[in-house]
């Protein structure tokens, strides 16, 4: 099961250095950056992450205080929230609000690891299995998803396109996967169905979206699932740093 994440960071610099440490953790993904407290609010709302950066050096840091504070009017919950700065200045006030950890900037890849393990170790994932099991016969074989790219069904067989090349099929339909798979897989086209974390780019005039892999694999998307096209690509507009015109 993964853990999404939001980062609130005007630093473009500090936040893209954030996002490619975090990108060693498979089971932390990224649903939406912010630039200031109120687009922060608005993006804990509408994604509800489990985890929540805060760069309290760019702005006035104690308006993020209050941003906490006014949580609370509208989730039940909050995720679990990390500050950094440049010192520790927000420290006392970061302990008072009740976050998870606190870092100095720059960005250190042995806290982030160190609050990592221990996030997963107070806060364990476990609602979701990490592997599918596919059966044939007497024979069990187990996928862990994170290294799934792309499902392909051909009439009753589906195959599952690994990130190693592998190439490995199951005899059952396309359709008696989609519901058994985590949150990030999605159907594109009545034969296909990809893991989103690989998507690296999204052609409309083609109808075609591309993975991250050695070969830069093609899959085509239909009309019928333009809606879902449209969603991912929102998710992943949120996580870029551009667009640049």
């Amino acid at each position: 099961m993964e853990y999404t994440y939001t980062i609130i960071d005007s630093d473009a610099s500090s936040k893209l250095q954030l996002q490619l440490y975090l990108q060693e953790y498979p089971d932390f993904s990224c649903v939406g950056v912010a630039h200031d407290a109120a687009d922060g609010l608005n993006a804990i709302l509408k994604f509800t992450p489990d985890v929540v950066f805060i760069n309290l050096s760019e702005g006035e840091g104690m308006e993020y205080f209050h941003m906490v504070s006014e949580l609370n009017q509208f989730m039940e919950a909050l995720p679990l929230i990390i500050g950094f700065s440049t010192s520790k200045k927000y420290a006392y006030n970061a302990i008072k609000s009740g976050f998870f950890d606190y870092w100095i900037l720059p960005h250190n890849e042995f806290d982030i690891r160190k609050t990592i393990l221990r996030l997963r170790v107070r806060h364990p994932k476990q609602h979701m299995p990490s592997t599918i099991c596919l059966k044939s016969y007497n024979d069990y074989r187990y996928l862990n998803t994170i290294d799934i790219l792309y499902l392909k069904s051909d009439n009753n067989t589906t195959d599952f396109f690994m990130r190693d090349g592998n190439v490995i099929s199951a005899f059952k339909t396309l359709k008696s996967f989609e519901q058994r798979l985590p949150k990030s897989f999605i159907r594109i086209h009545q034969s296909y169905i990809l893991n989103s974390r690989y998507v690296s780019r999204i052609n409309y005039g083609k109808s075609i979206c591309t993975l991250r892999n050695d070969y830069e694999q093609e899959l085509p998307f239909s009309k019928t699932y333009k809606v879902k096209i449209d969603a991912l690509k929102e998710m992943l507009s949120k996580t870029a740093v551009g667009p640049l015109n």
